[in-house]
Formats: structure tokens, C-alpha cells, sequence
């Protein structure tokens, strides 16, 4: 998506947006195939390298769609993770400089700690991934090891 935007003018993005989801939440290979021909058809003359970009990936796009719907979501969602680097990167540049190497770990400590100063983020967490490490489970036969059985 993100490489899509790089190609499109600021006023389309929610537009271009709703045209590729059903094209990587398709069921199948052939539905997110029709789904780009139809995104073709509507942004191509607009936007010819979206296409193209689109086009030279579709080989290692296509067997992220035999996952399921919720190994997807996990693939796909990367906020959570942004949203540490970004407050790690703010804590750092607040500081400006470290003496030393463990006062930068430090920085970096206390920066992932405030995350979640109550300690009820790693339930909520859980909670949320539930369905996903089920599906993990299921597709790879096993070989996930979330503690006891």
C-alpha cells in the first residue's frame, strides 16, 4: 500500500485505498486477480506505475493469500510496531546524546516501559492475537509452541 501511495497524488490515497483492498483481503488467488484488472481499469490511465508496481510483485504477492484471514491481519498490521519505534525515536532525540552505550539502553528501556505502566497491556495483547495464534496453529501443523498443553 505504502509503495502504492508513493506513485499517487495526496487527494486519491483513500480512494486508491478502497480500490486495492478487495484486491489483498480476496479469498483467492483468481478473486484478487478480477479485483486488479477492475483496479486496473479504474486507476491505470491515472495512475500507470501503481499498476505496474502492482504488476511486478503479483508473484510474491499471490501465496500470501493462502494464509487465512487472520495470519493476514497479523502480516499486514504493522502499527503496533511503528508505534513503538516512534516513541523510542522520540525519547532518544529528546536526549540528543548518551555517554555511554547502557545509557542509551536505558533511554530505550524506559521509553518501551512507559508504554505500559500498568502491566495490563500484555492481557490486552494476548487477548487480540487469540485468533491469530490459532490460525498460526492450524497452518503450520503444530510447530507454534505457545507454553503448556
Amino acid at each position: 500500500m505504502r509503495a502504492s501511495f508513493r506513485y499517487a497524488a495526496r487527494q486519491d490515497w483513500d480512494k486508491i485505498s478502497r480500490a486495492l483492498k478487495p484486491i489483498y483481503t480476496a479469498p483467492t488467488a483468481d478473486a484478487a486477480e478480477e479485483r486488479f484488472l477492475e483496479f486496473q481499469e479504474e486507476w491505470g490511465a491515472k495512475y500507470p506505475a501503481i499498476v505496474r508496481l502492482w504488476s511486478n510483485a503479483w508473484a510474491e504477492f499471490v501465496p500470501f493469500l493462502q494464509f487465512d484471514a487472520e495470519i493476514r491481519r497479523v502480516v499486514c498490521t504493522t502499527n503496533a510496531i511503528e508505534s513503538v519505534n516512534a516513541r523510542i525515536r522520540k525519547a532518544v532525540r529528546a536526549r540528543g546524546h548518551f555517554p555511554n552505550e547502557a545509557a542509551a539502553l536505558k533511554c530505550v528501556y524506559m521509553a518501551v516501559m512507559s508504554l505500559d505502566p500498568t502491566g495490563q497491556g500484555r492481557k490486552r495483547w494476548t487477548m487480540r492475537w487469540k485468533p491469530a495464534l490459532q490460525a498460526f496453529d492450524i497452518a503450520f501443523d503444530g510447530r507454534l509452541s505457545v507454553g503448556r498443553r
